[in-house]
Formats: C-alpha cells, sequence, structure tokens
C-alpha cells in the first residue's frame, strides 16, 4: 500500500515539475543579444555576446542596449560605436520603429565613421522583437547621410557589408605632420592631403606618414625606417600607438623630445585623440633613450614646434 502512493506522489511530482519547468521563462545559451562594437581601428564593426537577456521588457532592452553602445569598453579589440559627447536625447517605440535622437554633437562624426556607428546601432537594436527598424534624428530633424540625404527607415539590410569590413571608399584627408628641423632640435609642420582606403583608419595613417618621413626639401625625419608599426588605436580619448623594440634603439640624428613630440602632436591635431601612450611591444613601463618617460600617456607640446619666421 505504501508503495502504490509513495509510486503515485512520484508521478504527481514529475507532473508539477514539468509544468512549472514550462511556466518559466528560458535562459540558456542564445537567450541573450549581441552587441555590435566598432573594431579597434574604427572601421569595421566586432559582434559582440552581451548579457542582456531577452527575458524582460522592451523598454528595459532597448535601454540596456543603448547603454552598451554608450559605455567604453575594457577591451582594446574593440570601442564602443558612440563616441563620447554624443549623447541620446531620447528614444520612442512607435509600433515596430524605434525612433531615437541625439545631440548636435553625433554630426561632428567623421562620415566614414558615422555609417559604421550607424550600423552598428541598428544591427544591435533590430534584434529585438517588435523592432523592424530605425528612424534616425539629431535635435529633432532627421539624419541625412554625407550626400545630404535623409537616411530614414534603417534596418539590418542596409548594412550587410559592414561586419568585420570597412565601407570600400576612398577619402581625402587633410594632414598636419610635425617633422624634424635641420638641426633636430624643433619641430616644423607640413600639411599634406593624402588619399586613403577606409580600411585604414586616420591614426594608422599618420603613424604610417611619419614613418615614411617628409616630403624632399621639407624636413627631417623623425622616426627610423627600420620601426615596425605593431598597432595603433584610439581608446577613450587615447590614441596607443605600439611598436616594436627597433624605437628603442632611436637611429635618427634628433633630439628624443623630437621624435616622441612628432608622433604625439601629429596624432592629438589630426585625430579625436587627447593623449597619446606609446608602447613596445605592448609595453608600457618604458622610456625613450633613457630620457623621456612613456609609463603614461602625453599631451600635445606645442613648445617644440619652430615659430614661422615673420615676414
Amino acid at each position: 500500500m505504501k508503495r502504490k502512493i509513495s509510486g503515485v506522489a512520484s508521478v504527481f511530482f514529475c507532473i508539477l515539475f514539468l509544468l512549472s519547468a514550462c511556466g518559466k521563462p528560458k535562459n540558456e545559451k542564445g537567450d541573450s543579444f549581441d552587441i555590435y562594437y566598432l573594431n579597434s581601428d574604427r572601421t569595421g564593426l566586432t559582434k559582440v555576446t552581451s548579457e542582456i537577456s531577452k527575458n524582460q521588457s522592451t523598454e528595459k532592452i532597448i535601454g540596456r542596449i543603448l547603454k552598451a553602445l554608450k559605455k567604453p569598453t575594457e577591451d582594446i579589440d574593440y570601442t564602443a560605436p558612440i563616441p563620447e559627447g554624443v549623447k541620446i536625447n531620447s528614444y520612442k517605440l512607435e509600433g515596430e520603429i524605434l525612433y531615437l535622437d541625439f545631440n548636435g554633437k553625433y554630426v561632428n562624426i567623421d562620415p566614414l565613421e558615422e555609417k559604421l556607428v550607424r550600423a552598428a546601432i541598428v544591427k544591435s537594436l533590430v534584434q529585438i522583437d517588435g523592432i523592424s527598424g530605425l528612424w534616425l534624428t539629431v535635435e529633432g530633424a532627421d539624419l541625412n547621410d554625407s550626400t545630404g540625404k535623409v537616411t530614414g527607415y534603417l534596418n539590418e539590410d542596409d548594412f550587410v557589408q559592414n561586419t568585420g569590413s570597412s565601407l570600400n571608399t576612398y577619402e581625402t584627408a587633410n594632414l598636419t605632420l610635425y617633422f624634424a628641423s635641420e638641426a633636430g632640435n624643433k619641430l616644423i609642420a607640413q600639411n599634406i592631403d593624402a588619399k586613403y582606403s577606409s580600411n585604414i583608419s586616420k591614426e594608422k595613417l599618420i603613424v604610417e606618414k611619419l614613418m615614411k618621413g617628409p616630403r624632399k626639401g621639407t624636413g627631417y625625419a623623425t622616426i627610423n625606417t627600420e620601426v615596425s608599426l605593431l598597432s595603433v588605436t584610439i581608446k577613450d580619448g587615447i590614441c596607443y600607438v605600439n611598436l616594436d623594440n627597433e624605437f628603442l634603439t632611436g637611429g635618427v640624428d634628433v633630439k628624443p623630445e623630437i621624435t616622441i613630440y612628432s608622433i604625439v602632436n601629429s596624432l592629438v591635431e589630426g585625430t579625436t585623440a587627447n593623449e597619446v601612450q606609446i608602447m613596445v611591444n605592448g609595453e608600457k613601463n618604458i622610456s625613450y633613450m633613457d630620457k623621456i618617460d612613456l609609463t603614461q600617456p602625453l599631451k600635445e607640446d606645442m613648445s617644440w614646434v619652430e615659430k614661422a619666421e615673420e615676414e
């Protein structure tokens, strides 16, 4: 008799377990959202699985994804797509269209980078059930692309080519590069127009141009041509320049400060970076020519620039 009751009880509790399991929301692998970040060069997108669960309200999911798109990351391999200073004024879901309004600083984003920023935002948010597309505005006015055309309704199909690769276009940038004076104790500015592919970030372009040296008769090299650039990326307002060991040998007949501030001044003037962290094989705990401390990021120093002679 006891065995019969025990058997009935077992069946009863099994049914209760199955019913309760059916009623619980799943939180298994695949139940979280992917966030699209910009890669380290800000020339393409990187997809990263987030901890944002799908088992919460649409309003909360939108808020958390927008926060993730804005919050600086701790990983040097990718960066938050929404730049510092750009803020989200408001968002509103009407039907299946999410209306997203930015502050005026959005229009200051470089046109090539803006396409990727737009792609990262759209591709991250259209994953949410009930959102089929976005409409972006700036201070209440429709967002225009680099050609002046209203971007209008956007969904993931508009950005098929952006994940892991950049837009296949070429731009011309006016750069101010700093090379050495004849005496090697001052910097002289050189303005150049450089045509470059969007596969190359502007910070990489600048360092490569510095390593190549100035045009003939317009200054002297500040970086040994044997030096190799390992990587360069901007994160949270700091440009990280990673060079190989050859950099520490000097190899150019200029003051150590001229080499360092040739790099720092050129990058701060030509990019969004406020400071430059020079590294060697990924190490920061170094000094250049036993004179310049490179353990901390450096700010622009225009005192090394030779003043133009007054006519």
